[in-house]
């Protein structure tokens, strides 16, 4: 099959929408740093969208910090790819021009410094996920990582996110250009507040001056994105390329739903990000943190729950009655530690997920949510766990989630398959897990992870006790008849309560 690319555009169906201005005429004033799935179905059509409406100077050149693959994908195809919007039996497809280059870092480092420093560059964005920023849980930089020592000894060639910003901020100031603003779009509490600080450690190991003019001049709004995109298979590949009529290797599937909210504060130019259905608001935390425990934590005790239940997909798992009934659990747990912004409907957010949840086009993989859990349950769940307990309320279901959690590292299944926990700091987990025989010594053990469990929790007599106890059931029974017994015990106490 043909390739999809420039030339062969107007082979494409009619019901395809492809891009209507000139490609040769944008400018890319965004560098996109994490060029995955996510950024593709995420913030590169809305660029697409203000490339549409006549504003050419938001191209993008999008980088890897690490692997060639998507650039070896995008390239033979002039960097066009397809985004297919699915929900239930309907797809829609659009082919996404405003990628204009991809650039390898490791392969050429200096391209992207370069880049960072243009004077067409107006937006840096980010999608690295969580372990792509090398924080500790107190959001300073891991020193102790090589790459990390690495960069604050040199920035000749950097290795880290941090160390990449701070060397093309570094040659922008030099050349006396205007300050950036930078845009975290990753799943992390305080995005902004928390790249801004890892870069100025950087630079303040180079040159004070820079890091305070970084800290000055420069903005990192923080930011909360919201869509849901699966990881493409070669099945999709397939299946969309045939709807094509050309091979895409770089197609993208999602949501109808996507949702950007940006602290209102930049440094410099910045597009009309409301003509792209982008929202400006004062605060993003409250909408940060709903998304984070609502969204991401019902998706990791879906990752965990339904992963060790031998469940595949999110559909599959809300499909089950007693796995939408825990999710309800979950969410009784979680709301109350939230503070949304008056025009928020916590009740509404929730239904809106449950639907999204169902959509069954999506096929969103467990496997796949569950990856880099050590890096995902200090954000989505430690934190509700700690105001629960300290108002001495239940947390039965985030409990049952973190022990879930606890199982998944013993990396088997319970009917017995076994598998390798993704996660990077899976020799860790499993070190502690090995020191340990009882399911109260490796509850206590894997507890002891400062870089998941602060201290307030560890300590904490009562949540170790709840930890142990679902633990040893998970291990006993399973995790479905766990969450059951679970969701079947709190329907009880509330009808005894109601006849009360």
């Amino acid at each position: 099959m043909e390739r999809l690319s420039t030339a062969t555009l107007h082979r494409l169906p009619p019901s395809v929408k492809r891009p209507s201005y000139d490609r040769q005429a944008l400018k890319a004033g965004v560098i996109h740093i994490g060029l995955g799935a996510f950024h593709r179905a995420h913030q590169a059509p809305m660029f697409d969208r203000l490339a549409e409406a006549g504003d050419l100077r938001w191209g993008v050149i999008g980088a890897s910090l690490r692997s060639p693959v998507v650039r070896d994908a995008l390239a033979p195809q002039d960097c066009l790819y397809s985004l297919a919007i699915d929900e239930g039996s309907e797809r829609r497809i659009s082919i996404i021009g405003a990628l204009r280059d991809v650039i390898v870092a490791p392969e050429a480092p200096q391209r992207l410094i370069d880049a960072i420093a243009s004077p067409d560059a107006h937006l840096v964005t980010v999608t690295v996920t969580e372990k792509g920023y090398k924080l500790h849980p107190s959001g300073s930089l891991m020193e102790d990582d090589p790459d990390v020592r690495a960069d604050l000894a040199s920035l000749q060639a950097p290795r880290t996110l941090a160390g990449t910003l701070t060397a093309g901020l570094k040659l922008r100031k030099e050349r006396g250009l205007t300050p950036l603003t930078i845009l975290s779009c990753d799943n992390i509490a305080a995005n902004g507040r928390k790249l801004l600080a890892s870069v100025a450690q950087v630079a303040r190991a180079h040159d004070q001056a820079l890091a305070d003019w970084i800290a000055a001049d420069c903005a990192f709004p923080n930011t909360m994105v919201d869509r849901i995109v699966p990881a493409t298979t070669e099945a999709d590949i397939e299946r969309i390329s045939t709807e094509l009529g050309l091979l895409d290797r770089a197609t993208v599937r999602t949501e109808p739903f996507s949702q950007w909210v940006i602290e209102d504060r930049f440094a410099g130019e910045r597009p009309d990000l409301e003509l792209a259905a982008v929202q400006l608001a004062d605060d993003v935390g409250p909408w940060e943190e709903a998304k984070l425990r609502l969204l991401n934590g019902a998706h990791s005790a879906m990752a965990y729950l339904g992963g060790l239940g031998g469940i595949a997909t999110v559909d599959r798992f809300v499909a089950k009655p007693w796995g939408r009934a825990f999710i309800d659990l979950l969410w009784d747990e979680l709301r109350p530690t939230l503070q949304p912004p008056p025009q928020f409907d916590l009740g509404v957010y929730c239904a809106t997920l449950m639907q999204r949840f169902g959509n069954s086009a999506l096929g969103h993989r467990l496997v796949q949510i569950a990856m880099d859990g050590s890096q995902k349950i200090p954000q989505r769940l430690v934190p509700a766990a700690i105001e629960r307990l300290e108002r001495g309320q239940s947390l039965d279901a985030i409990s049952l989630t973190i022990a879930a959690w606890m199982r998944w590292q013993q990396g088997c299944t319970d009917d017995g398959m076994r598998f390798a926990a993704d996660d990077p700091l899976a020799s860790t987990t499993s070190r502690l897990l090995k020191s340990a025989s009882t399911a109260a010594e490796q509850v206590r053990a894997l507890l002891s992870f400062s870089a998941v469990f602060p201290e307030r929790l560890r300590d904490n007599a009562r949540f170790q006790s709840l930890l142990t106890a679902h633990f040893e059931t998970l291990q006993q029974i399973g995790a479905r008849a766990t969450a059951e017994r679970l969701v079947l015990e709190r329907a009880g106490a509330s009808q005894r309560r109601a006849r009360a």
